[in-house]
């Protein structure tokens, strides 16, 4: 009988039909949203508790800390009671109400401040006192190790080793710098894009980082290009995907989707496999699918 951390990774893939323009190309969504905590954050979160724990970072009575903008601080949360240990997240006051409840069923205090920079500020500095454990998913190599471990050798089996392109949002980084680094050594052409929002766009799970906050686990060198999401173009397809192909998720699945997409059309042929980051019940609250 398998345990709810068993059941973490190996989620299906499936493929978007109606809205795919160019019948040469395949575009696959991998339902990261089917992981037991309810996205892609699940796998980074086991990774990098789990690992800590074994090289003795993690010491008996330490409470772990993280900033979070959502479904980080909800695998967190729900890992870190099977592991026995006392959390604290940090997330923007502007994310949704969803999040902030669930986070705190796992047993988890949550503090909300004021924006995603101010929560990284705080968890550095209380994480730097004594009986704390810092995770730093933007600086931990364990987030997008877990990646590599798993998330691209899933994609290039379930493809056949057929890939010819990965696109994912982008946040922390993790998924599409530990995913490329797998997907690379299997086949050095296959292409990988990042999705960022334009200036002056909001979307969640999908930043646009200020120098001084780029995640250190970012290597540029590991995406071939990146493309850049307007807030409404993300909106309306995460709309479309559920009304259409009947996969429920946020935003920034909706981006990573619209991308995908656009460099269908670029192609002559190919088998594109884009991240679905999440399931769209988190966003109910939000104007989503309002």
């Amino acid at each position: 009988m398998a345990g709810i951390i068993d059941l973490i990774g190996n989620t299906p893939m499936v493929e978007i039909t109606k809205l795919n323009p160019n019948p040469n190309v395949h575009i696959y969504a991998k339902l990261e949203g089917n992981n037991p905590g309810g996205s892609v954050k699940d796998r980074a979160s086991l990774n990098m508790i789990r690992s800590a724990i074994e090289r003795g970072e993690i010491k008996p009575g330490m409470r772990l800390i993280e900033a979070t903008s959502g479904n980080t601080g909800i695998a967190l949360a729900m890992i870190a009671r099977l592991f026995d240990l006392e959390i604290e997240l940090i997330m923007p006051s502007s994310s949704t109400r969803e999040r902030t409840l669930t986070m705190e069923a796992f047993g988890a205090k949550v503090t909300l401040l004021e924006n995603m920079e101010v929560c990284r500020d705080y968890a550095e500095e209380k994480g730097a006192t004594d009986g704390y454990f810092l995770l730093n998913q933007f600086a931990n190599e364990d987030n997008y190790l877990a990646h590599y471990k798993t998330t691209g050798p899933e994609i290039w089996n379930d493809t056949q080793g057929g890939i010819t392109h990965f696109v994912s949002a982008m946040g922390t980084t993790g998924t599409i710098m530990g995913t490329s680094k797998y997907l690379k050594e299997q086949n050095s052409d296959i292409q990988i894009v990042g999705c960022q929002p334009e200036e002056n766009s909001s979307i969640p799970g999908i930043r646009r980082w200020p120098e001084a906050y780029l995640p250190k686990i970012y290597d540029p060198a590991r995406v071939d290009r990146v493309m850049d999401i307007s807030e409404t173009e993300a909106t309306l397809m995460a709309r479309e995907l559920a009304k259409v192909e009947g996969v429920f998720a946020g935003m920034s699945t909706g981006g990573a989707c619209s991308a995908a997409i656009r460099l269908a059309k670029e192609l002559t042929e190919g088998t594109i496999v884009f991240i679905a980051c999440d399931r769209g019940d988190r966003y109910l609250s939000s104007e989503l699918f309002g």
